[in-house]
């Protein structure tokens, strides 16, 4: 039989949340419940985390989703961090734009 546990901290007011929730090496998903959605969305942009649940709950994470995780947490803490996420999810692409055609003499 599997088991999980979470802590459950109180606190007073929005920015003790964001400095409890803060005070770990570990950042990969975080879960906010709420009424209010739009503080929801406001203390999930404070908060330095990779994946963020507003209702909702860790079971929705897409496993094939290219997140590299934050902090500790995830595949691009232990793999060569941010740079290494960048570079493994993104392809480059060089845009050049200007308003008007020019007119070449070939």
């Amino acid at each position: 039989m599997r088991c999980s546990v979470a802590a459950v901290n109180t606190f007073h007011d929005l920015d003790e949340a964001v400095a409890l929730a803060s005070d770990t090496e570990y950042a990969l998903s975080l879960g906010i419940l709420t009424a209010d959605v739009s503080k929801a969305l406001a203390l999930a942009d404070r908060i330095p985390t990779g994946i963020v649940h507003i209702n909702d709950q860790t079971v929705d994470d897409e496993a094939v989703a290219p997140f590299g995780g934050r902090g500790a947490s995830g595949t691009g803490a232990r793999f060569g961090g941010p740079a290494a996420n960048i570079e493994a999810f993104t392809d480059t692409q060089w845009l050049t734009m200007q308003g008007t055609i020019d007119q070449y003499p070939f």
